[in-house]
């Protein structure tokens, strides 16, 4: 009874919290220059951040309370509400996840995950590229890096160091600690370098596009990425090995374990050829939007008919998968309150503040700037979404009250946006998830993460921008 009357507690004072958050914006006059109603939604945007920190309830019940507020308290029209839910890089969000859904229980994910620790992992070092080539590979189509990296990767990194003989608590050092942390880190890089590899990058795009007027399509997104990001999944098994060198190298019994959990799950399946297939198609029209001009949102949901049609996904699995609907909740919810901050002045009102910060410095010292405090400031937060909403909007509003370059601002602070993650154990959920399996302990995974981050920012800010620099981007 008293675990129960301390949960109840816990849970008011939570949900209090966020409720005295919202109400401010009505018991505290608004700032000079700022509307009342801008003033007021603030104050609930401002709550629902902190909701997914507190975590009184999970993310779409907390974006739904705070668009019912505004609602009812009348600063905001019910249709206008609404608006978010209808925003094409919502459904592209929805469409990624039910074909996530195909891809985890078909086992098509599973299967190529262990298909190259088949082929590479010879070695220590070898396992440490079949992680990272399977990431690449499963990112374009997982939305959800924590299904990606805690669902299908995370299992297999597990089982490879048992069996290796490397326990958490029983030589974590033979592999388990390197497996781990190559796992962590390549599913940080891979979620940067896709639109559709981590839930809230569409976030991203769409308020570069409010703010900025910059278009950063799923193909720009992964043109931009494509070099650094592969340059970062190349040398990232290399660095982990001398920052936490794994005391054996042969990992054959590992590779035979792998091809035994292959023997058993027998040869392709129907519904794995016909998800390759629809990976491939996807692939193609994602990065062809030239040739034909159909954008990313709707490429997705002609995967999702296929797969319907083809009876490799059914209508109950479509209805039933709840990340995908909930993820319409939060997300449009999140895109409603955002468009209003910036139609409110709430955006321009912090931007002309901050732009005398930054005025008079060159356009691309205002973005490296912008970009190592956004990179930085992650520290601070407990996931990706609470990250992007509470800063993405002013930092882009910022960039286009200077001399930035439009289309730079964009790409450092999209692929930052997880790259960030790199620099604790609590930044996300598959870090979340392999910090948990217990082979690194909390020091050396801050001690690790920092050399990580810097290893990010050396390159992507030199090859990428060069990269960048090539593109026409600044």
């Amino acid at each position: 009874m008293t675990a129960e009357n301390n949960s109840r507690t816990s849970y008011f004072w939570r949900l209090g919290v966020c409720v005295a958050i919202a109400a401010l914006g009505w018991i505290i006059p608004a700032p000079s220059g700022m509307p009342a109603d801008g003033w007021k939604i603030l104050g609930v945007f401002i709550a629902t951040i902190a909701s997914f920190i507190l975590r009184p309830l999970p993310m779409g019940p907390m974006v739904l309370l705070g668009l019912i507020a505004l609602a009812a308290t009348h600063t905001m029209p019910f249709k206008v509400l609404v608006g978010g839910f209808g925003n094409k890089v919502v459904w592209l969000v929805v469409a990624a996840f039910l074909i996530a859904g195909a891809v985890e229980h078909t086992g098509f994910g599973r299967r190529i995950a262990l298909s190259l620790v088949s082929w590479l992992g010879r070695s220590t070092l070898g396992l440490g590229y079949s992680i990272c080539v399977s990431e690449f590979i499963l990112g374009p189509v997982v939305p959800s890096n924590t299904a990606r990296g805690g669902g299908i990767m995370a299992p297999i990194v597990r089982s490879l160091a048992s069996a290796l003989g490397s326990q958490p608590g029983d030589h974590p050092e033979r592999a388990g600690r390197y497996l781990v942390l190559i796992g962590s880190h390549a599913n940080l890089i891979t979620a940067s370098m896709f639109l559709t590899a981590m839930a809230a990058n569409p976030l991203v795009a769409e308020m570069a596009k409010i703010h900025l007027d910059v278009d950063f399509t799923w193909g720009r997104w992964a043109l931009g990425a494509i070099v650094p990001g592969l340059v970062g999944l190349a040398l990232l098994p290399l660095l982990i090995h001398r920052l936490a060198r794994p005391t054996i190298s042969d990992a054959r019994a590992a590779q035979e374990k792998a091809r035994s959990e292959l023997d058993e799950m027998g040869p392709w399946t129907r519904g794995q050829k016909i998800m390759a297939a629809v990976f491939v198609l996807l692939l193609v029209l994602w990065s062809t939007k030239f040739v034909h001009g159909m954008g990313s949102a709707l490429v997705a949901w002609i995967g999702v008919c296929v797969l319907l049609l083809t009876g490799t996904e059914s209508w109950d699995e479509v209805t039933g998968n709840a990340k995908a609907w909930d993820t319409l909740i939060w997300l449009g919810g999140l895109v409603t309150m955002a468009t209003a901050l910036k139609d409110k002045g709430v955006i321009d009102w912090f931007a002309n503040i901050m732009s005398d910060q930054v005025s008079g410095l060159p356009g691309v010292l205002v973005v490296l700037v912008l970009g190592l405090v956004y990179f930085y400031s992650m520290y601070g937060f407990s996931m990706f979404t609470a990250h992007i909403t509470a800063l993405i909007g002013a930092f882009f509003a910022v960039a286009a009250a200077t001399n930035a370059p439009p289309l730079l601002t964009v790409a450092v602070l999209a692929y930052f946006s997880c790259l960030c993650g790199a620099m604790t154990n609590y930044s996300t959920g598959p870090v979340v998830i392999y910090f948990g399996l217990g082979y690194v302990p909390v020091s050396n995974w801050f001690k690790i993460g920092f050399v990580v981050s810097i290893f990010h920012l050396a390159i992507w800010l030199t090859i990428g921008m060069a990269w960048w620099k090539l593109l026409g981007w600044w």
